[in-house]
């Protein structure tokens, strides 16, 4: 028996996938062709992430990633608040124009895990609720341009939502997101 193949940058473009796949199914249908893997691959990166995430002696989630994506493209630290934490950037092939950034409190603690634009390239134009289409931006883009929003829970850990209203309508509007990356567009209460 063939031992599995490393847990890696395809791997994890899998994983972000997997979740994304039950607001946007043709986009994920298309990366996932492009990356060459096929439905059982993703089921599977999606079963070995999951069996690491909840292993009672496994890594902590910040040594997962690098574990998973190598070391990180950049880090930078911020302040959030009065604490100090660092934001490690990956790069993943999938999308060339965003980072997967994770941030890390003292001790490695993570507090965010998501899909945010690269740092030198230009985001989207972001007008009306007509410019949000899936994939196009993230939520600190979307949160920028139609301050203020209110930030909502997700329907899953990887998940979120803004409450915002369209500048063009006056209209309220849910915006949803998958590992920080726009999914959907819905109308809503504000």
């Amino acid at each position: 028996m063939t031992a599995p193949a490393p847990f890696g940058p395809l791997q994890f473009q899998l994983v972000l996938l997997r979740r994304m796949a039950d607001h946007q199914p043709d986009l994920v249908e298309d990366a996932r062709r492009g990356l060459g893997a096929s439905l059982a691959e993703t089921r599977e990166a999606n079963r070995r992430w999951q069996a690491m995430v909840r292993a009672p002696r496994g890594r902590g989630a910040l040594r997962r990633y690098r574990s998973a994506l190598g070391e990180p493209e950049s880090s930078v630290r911020r302040v959030v608040g009065d604490l100090e934490c660092d934001a490690l950037l990956w790069r993943l092939p999938l999308w060339p124009d965003l980072r997967f950034e994770v941030m890390a409190g003292p001790g490695g603690a993570v507090w965010n895990e998501w899909l945010v634009r690269a740092p030198a390239a230009p985001a989207p134009g972001l007008r009306t609720v007509r410019d949000l289409r899936p994939w196009s931006c993230t939520v600190d883009e979307v949160a920028r341009a139609f301050a203020p929003v209110r930030p909502m829970e997700g329907s899953a850990p990887t998940r979120c939502a803004l409450a915002l209203t369209d500048p063009a309508d006056r209209l309220p509007y849910v915006a949803e997101f998958t590992w920080g990356l726009l999914q959907r567009v819905l109308p809503g209460r504000v």
